[in-house]
């Protein structure tokens, strides 16, 4: 079993100003708490923890790291609750072990690729803190180098789990060793049978391969040398679940994979690589189509070297990497991290998200470089405390299965996510087991489950609960055929009426196709859109009347029916207030201004048809004109009048400071606006809110007077609201 001086020596060999009195805490802690706990090896519980930290020291991480390795179990294996462990260890590492606490509860069930691929965004996202993934992968590890005390279903599940979450993350991290350890380790479990063949013939061919080696580095030894180049030669066979992805990818048997021996070459510079290619070119004749210059081209991740592929001795493949000393540091301490590449993804197919995602990696490995060549590696791990996914949370369904969500999103973005019926149904929902307001914003790691009821129908109040397009699209579109089939209901009921003043029956001249020649005139394809115009008071009843029956035939128009267009006009007519808009040439119609948005002449606007109301107007870009059903939409524009004044409200934040509010005042009053309503408030934060109403004749004054406001000392921002 490892010992805790073994870990503080390979500590203070890298970092001789270790703080060895909190590394030791964390080591007596973890040793009290785990008393009495043995492994299924037998062994005390203790040595897991040790064998984790040691780990951690291999990779030269800071002693927050290794002390909250020592800790990682303390939370889930003892009665060791957080706020102990902060008194015991502060609050930084009890943090950290929190959060390996809580990615240990996750339960991987799909295996899916893209599921996989959200479990380790989900990983990741949950980690504030890169030590908290990096301490995961460390105990994985471990547990992998102890699988075989497991019963036997009980590993391949562990090894699956390895092989599809726990070594692509290290691979992503770039920690290519720990990486291709944790596939090896998990392969002899998840095809015991595969790996047990290509084993035994790797170990049939051990002694020759080994010869073959040995000859080839001799040649290549002597060849290089002599001509003044400084050489590190190394060579080795495939690993087994390397030769096996071959085998898989390439569709051969075990006997057909011939370039399983690689040999790698470092050099001192960059000259020195081309000069050991075109020595080995020269001793073996190079395969076609297997040389790749990633110095001259690198790759997008940074990795650099010379692939080539020849013809050795006895005519067996042989493949050979070349590199300089700095590339291969690169390359092996987990800088070079080619995830994208092994994954056969190519940057011009690369989705919007993965290329976020690249861009983000790509910034954790140059962090990673960074951290190689400081001599305190907390100097740069306690500075790296980042959400890798802060714009997406990822929650599980009740399956096991991942979905990622934007920011913000609530139980109507999930229950849309998983079925239309289910959003439009959706009467609740239960978070991690207990009900949860349909407002609750979604975390990372949520377990969700969406109670649904037949009554349940989604409202324009839902709108506001939702993030996600697809919750948007779909509740609008709800919302619009309601609409439409009320305004249908409505034109069906004052058709009916209007046809029987005149002693005819709608529905039998619908069925006789009487009705058809109005709906060619009118370009109506169905009897129901001429119902939803008559409904929504774009047509009159009378109106399609008249286009069936000869003027001596109609009886005298009856005035009533307040949804009819031509009954909007004469109420409007009779106003003595303009509003400063017209209709299609009409003036002064009767005309209400959207309380959400409160437009302004200067405003691009829209009109709906509003019933019995005349026509609300809205801001073009206003989101509740989005709202509602185009069908009711007409055009409409500004008619400005000399004097005409319309409502505005603003918010203006301010320092709380004397005098603030009278400059406020002064400078509104020199713009010649009447105050209607101030509300004045303060922040802890010595701040002063303050929110006016006022008129204004159009958005050029009200821009005017904005102005004028920003450029008083004091003013931090000033902002237009709805009225």
């Amino acid at each position: 079993m490892l010992r805790y001086n073994d870990i503080a020596e390979k500590v203070l060999s890298y970092n001789p100003k270790a703080d060895l009195d909190l590394l030791g805490g964390a080591y007596i802690f973890s040793a009290k708490v785990h008393q009495g706990q043995v492994r299924l090896s037998g062994e005390p519980y203790l040595s897991h923890p040790l064998e984790v930290a040691g780990i951690l020291a291999e990779m030269k991480l800071d002693v927050t790291s290794i002390a909250a390795g020592l800790l990682h179990d303390t939370l889930e294996d003892s009665f060791t609750t957080l706020d102990e462990l902060k008194t015991v260890v502060g609050d930084e590492i009890a943090n950290i072990v929190d959060g390996v606490t809580k990615i240990a509860h996750i339960e991987f069930s799909s295996k899916k690729e893209e599921q996989a691929e959200n479990f380790r965004k989900m990983i990741l996202a949950m980690s504030k803190d890169i030590r908290i993934v990096l301490i995961k992968l460390a105990d994985r590890l471990h547990n992998m180098r102890t699988l075989q005390y497991h019963r036997t279903e009980r590993r391949a599940a562990i090894a699956e789990e390895t092989l599809d979450i726990y070594a692509p993350l290290a691979h992503r991290l770039g920690i290519d060793w720990l990486k291709s350890e944790l596939e090896d380790l998990s392969f002899r479990y998840v095809k015991p049978d595969i790996y047990q063949r290509i084993a035994e013939y790797v170990r049939a061919n051990q002694q020759e391969t080994d010869r073959y080696i040995q000859k080839v580095i001799g040649v290549l030894q002597e060849q290089l040398t002599a001509a003044g180049l400084t050489i590190d030669i190394k060579g080795r066979t495939k690993s087994e679940y390397g030769i096996y992805r071959k085998m898989e990818s390439q569709n051969l048997s075990i006997d057909q994979v011939y370039d399983i021996i690689g040999f790698r070459i470092i050099v001192e510079s960059l000259s020195d690589c081309y000069a050991a290619l075109g020595i080995v070119h020269s001793l073996w004749r190079p395969i076609p189509g297997r040389f790749k210059d990633y110095i001259a081209l690198p790759k997008a991740n940074g990795y650099q070297s010379l692939h080539t592929a020849v013809i050795g001795p006895y005519g067996a493949r042989v493949e050979v990497q070349i590199r300089s000393r700095d590339m291969n540091r690169i390359a092996e301490e987990g800088i070079a991290s080619h995830w994208r590449y092994k994954e056969g993804r190519k940057s011009k197919s690369m989705s919007q998200d993965e290329q976020k995602d690249d861009e983000r990696f790509a910034w954790l490995r140059q962090l990673l470089e960074w951290q190689r060549d400081l001599q305190d590696p907390g100097e740069f791990l306690d500075t790296v405390k980042i959400d890798l996914f802060p714009d997406q949370v990822y929650v599980f369904t009740p399956q096991g299965d991942v979905k990622r969500f934007p920011k913000g999103s609530t139980p109507v973005d999930f229950a849309y996510s998983i079925h239309t019926d289910v959003g439009n149904r959706c009467s609740g929902a239960k978070v991690n087991g207990k009900l949860v307001p349909l407002r609750y914003q979604l975390r990372n790691g949520d377990i969700i489950e969406i109670l649904t009821s037949s009554t349940q129908r989604p409202s324009k109040d839902w709108l506001d609960l939702v993030v996600t397009a697809r919750a948007r699209s779909k509740i609008r579109h709800v919302i619009h055929q309601e609409e439409r089939l009320q305004s249908m209901k409505m034109g069906a009921d004052l058709l009916d009426r209007e046809f029987r003043r005149a002693g005819l029956n709608f529905q039998k001249m619908q069925k006789r196709g009487e009705i058809q020649r109005v709906l060619d005139e009118l370009n109506l394809r169905s009897i129901e859109a001429l119902q939803s115009q008559v409904g929504y008071g774009k047509l009159s009843p009378r109106g399609v009347l008249k286009r069936l029956l000869p003027p001596d035939k109609l009886q005298p128009e009856v005035q009533e029916g307040a949804t009819r267009l031509g009954e909007i006009f004469r109420r409007a007519l009779k106003r003595s207030r303009p509003s400063g808009i017209q209709l299609r040439g009409v003036g002064d119609i009767l005309v209400r201004f959207g309380k959400c948005c409160g437009p302004v002449p200067g405003d691009e606007v829209v009109g709906f048809i509003t019933r019995g109301r005349g026509v609300t107007v809205h801001s073009a870009s206003c989101s509740k004109a989005l709202l509602i059903d185009p069908e009711r939409r007409v055009d409409v524009e500004w008619n400005q009048e000399e004097g005409l004044l319309h409502p505005v409200k603003i918010r203006i934040v301010s320092v709380d400071a004397p005098g603030i509010l009278a400059l406020l005042s002064k400078t509104l009053s020199a713009a010649d606006l009447n105050i209607s309503h101030a509300r004045i408030t303060t922040t802890r934060d010595q701040k002063a809110v303050n929110t006016f109403e006022f008129a204004v004749t159009n958005l050029t004054h009200l821009n005017r007077v904005i102005k004028q406001i920003e450029k008083i000392q004091g003013v931090i921002s000033v902002e237009r609201l709805s009225t």
